[in-house]
């Protein structure tokens, strides 16, 4: 992934995996390629979920300026319906508008085509 998106000064991310069955799994990061490649080895690495359900690509990601604010994100992503997730994934720039009350923290969409699992 390129580290084209500026956003703080130590970043943090969190993305949404897609994975066998249709599913999405939400998590955050400092190092998405890294954090993809540990869910796909399937190790103790990987989060309990995605040992069972396999990851096929991050369907999404957004840059925050930090741990604590990403983890914000995290949480108000996690607690989104299955319908408003999906529309999250289909449109990555209306993250503010599912999530008014963190607009405040300005989160920076990443490319689709810069995810890890695409291309």
């Amino acid at each position: 992934m390129k580290k084209e998106v500026k956003c703080g000064k130590k970043p943090a991310y969190v993305y949404m995996l897609r994975c066998e069955g249709g599913s999405l799994y939400t998590g955050i990061t400092t190092d998405p390629e890294r954090r993809f490649a540990q869910h796909v080895s399937g190790g103790n690495a990987a989060a309990r979920y995605t040992r069972s359900h396999s990851p096929l690509f991050m369907a999404a990601a957004f840059c925050l300026p930090d741990l604590k604010t990403a983890a914000k994100f995290e949480y108000a992503i996690k607690q989104l319906s299955k319908e408003k997730k999906e529309k999250l994934v289909e449109s990555p720039d209306m993250i503010t508008a599912l999530l008014p009350h963190l607009a405040e923290y300005r989160p920076v969409p990443l490319k689709t085509e810069l995810l890890p699992g695409h291309g």
